[in-house]
Parts: C-alpha cells; structure tokens; sequence
C-alpha cells in the first residue's frame, strides 16, 4: 500500500466520504455560507445540487460536525423513490417514533407533537434529504406540508434538499412545484474545483496524514491532475491514489505530470473505448438496459462513464491487489516448507526447526 511506502498516517484519497478531509474550495465555501443562512433563519428549504462526485456528502458531514447537538436535532434521509405516507414514516422513524399500525393522520400527529417537543426544549429540527432527484412529487409535496408545523409562529421543521443536477432542472422548471419553490430560501449548485485549486486540495489531504514532501509533486503534475479530473474531487481522488500506488510500485520520490498522465492513461484503458459523444453513450446505455439477460455466450464487455462505479472498480483493483499479494507471501510460505524437505507427516505445531 503507498501509505505505508510514503509513511502516511492513513490514506488520504479514500472513496468513503470524511469529514476530516474537507477542503473549502470556492463552491463549498458559497454552498456551507448558504447552509449558515439557512440555519439562522429557521424555516423554509434549502436546495444543493451537484454532479456525482461534486462533494455533497463531504458537505453535509462538515456540517454535522460543526453544529452543537444541543441546540440542533439533525434527522437525515437517502431516499429511495418513496412515496408521501413512506416519506413520512422514515422521518417519524428517524426521529425515534413507532411508525407499526400508524394511520396518516396519527404519523402527522406524532411527527408534529416530537417537533414541539424539541423546539420547546431549545432544539430546532432540521431534516436532510440526499438524493432528492430520487422523490416523486407526492414525497416532495408531504416535505412542503411537513414545512407547515409552527409553533407561536416559527417554523418546527427546516430541509436542507441535496440532489444531482436532474433534481435542479426538475425543480425549476416543473409547475407542479412552484408551491415548493416560493418556499426555497436559498439554492446553490456545486461546480468543479478551478484548476489553481487542485493543488492546495491534493496537499491539504496528504498533510493531513504525515505527508513531509515526499513525494515530490512537479507543477506540471498539478495541471495533469486537474486536466484529467477536470475538478471533480471523487475524480480527483481516484486518480491521485492510484497515481501514489503507482508511484509506491515503482519508487518515485518526485511525480510529475508525464507520471499523471500515464496512470490516466491506464484507467482509461482499464474501462475499454469510450466514445466521448454524449449522444452515443446515451444510445449505448439504453441499448445495454434494453438487451435481455442471457444465460451462454460469449462475454460483454460493457461500457460505462457512471462515476460511482469507476470508484468501486477502483476499490476492488485494490483489493486484488492486496489478495495477490497476501496469495504470493502464503505460496512462498509452502514452497519455503517444502524445500526443507520435512519428514513425512510434516510439521508439527509448537515445534522448533
């Protein structure tokens, strides 16, 4: 692994979101100034929309761990295309209520009566619903109703909406949401790093765990960094970990820009040809989802620009990696036993030799 080869603490490019890595680029600045005004003002939603990989999870979790628990109740949700009374039943489930045999009516009763409570304690309750562009519009207009509940004239319940770019083009312009809309304090949409922010990110997240200059990084590479990532921080740490493990195998102390691209260039050979047309990648995915499953033939190779599953290819290259590894040490284990020629029955346990 190149953290132990460098002497790094951790890994600093994992694909599992972390709060101890955020980095305040200048989007993730303006999107945590829009969550703060939000927070002050107590009511309505806020909408944060980015590509996958954009850092909106990153986002949220630097909020969590920057808020006091004592005076904020954070109920968080993924959904998952439920409809109004499901949306309702994993609110009332998130907020530790019993949802089993519940009417509509009794959930909205509940969910409203723990909100007073909270807000008659000091707590104010925000609710955070990830993958938006997932709801359907019955879900999302139960969120509006949701949004109603006050007590002497402020608000129980603010929501924080975090989706992909789809949910910001549906959100704007579907007129069966302009209710929700006159509702929507303030909305950002996350961009890709600019590329004089590459490098400070990349060596933010390697002085975070031990990284002394070693390796060296050249001003080139940066600029190979960003050209091959074009900003996107999931991307961005895609490729600066395997460009480390690369560098680990062959021992580098100084990564330049000819090593980024190279690496680069071995990721997109590891995917197969990718038409860059837009057009023919959509042709070919609706192609791929309508073919029939079939149980012989020869194997497909299939094509995809899906950023979440280039991140989990990654992992699990890794992961064969370190399985060959460990498959290698235990093999010259048993080719070390048998060129000492042990007498028949073998070794035993406990003795010396």
């Amino acid at each position: 692994m190149y953290d132990s080869h460098y002497g790094f603490s951790d890994r600093p490019f994992q694909l599992t979101p972390d709060a101890r890595f955020w980095f305040e680029s200048k989007t993730h600045r303006t999107a945590m100034a829009y969550l703060g005004y939000g927070l002050a003002q107590g009511e309505g939603f806020i909408v944060i929309t980015g590509d996958v990989g954009a850092g909106k999870t990153t986002l949220v979790g630097h909020l969590m761990a920057s808020i006091d628990p004592q005076r904020l109740q954070v109920v968080r949700l993924v959904s998952t295309q439920v409809e109004d009374e499901d949306m309702l039943r994993l609110t009332a489930h998130q907020l530790g209520l019993a949802t089993e045999g519940l009417a509509k009516a009794q959930l909205l009763e509940r969910i409203e009566r723990t909100l007073r409570l909270h807000a008659n304690e000091g707590r104010q309750t925000l609710l955070i619903v990830d993958e938006a562009q997932n709801l359907p519009l019955s879900a999302l207009e139960e969120l509006r109703m949701l949004s109603n509940f006050q007590n002497g004239g402020q608000s129980l319940l603010q929501i924080f909406l975090l989706g992909q770019p789809e949910f910001r083009d549906r959100f704007q312009k579907s007129e069966r949401l302009e209710q929700l809309r006159q509702r929507v304090i303030a909305t950002h949409h996350l961009t890709p790093m600019e590329a004089g922010e590459v490098a400070p990110y990349i060596q933010h997240r390697l002085k975070l765990v031990g990284w002394d200059g070693r390796p060296e990084f050249t001003d080139d590479a940066w600029e190979a960094f960003y050209r091959h990532s074009h900003g996107v921080p999931r991307k961005l740490n895609v490729l600066a970990g395997r460009v480390l493990l690369h560098g680990a195998v062959e021992g580098l102390e100084r990564i330049d820009g000819a090593t980024v691209s190279l690496v680069a260039a071995d990721m997109d050979d590891e995917r197969g040809p990718h038409d860059p047309s837009p057009e023919a990648e959509d042709h070919h995915r609706r192609a791929s989802d309508a073919a029939p499953p079939t149980e012989a033939g020869p194997v497909r190779i299939v094509r995809t620009s899906d950023p979440e599953a280039l991140d989990r290819i990654a992992v699990l290259e890794e992961r064969l990696d370190e399985q060959e590894a460990a498959i290698r040490r235990v093999l010259g284990l048993l080719i070390d036993w048998v060129e000492r020629e042990e007498p028949v029955g073998g070794p035993r346990f406990g003795t010396a030799h």
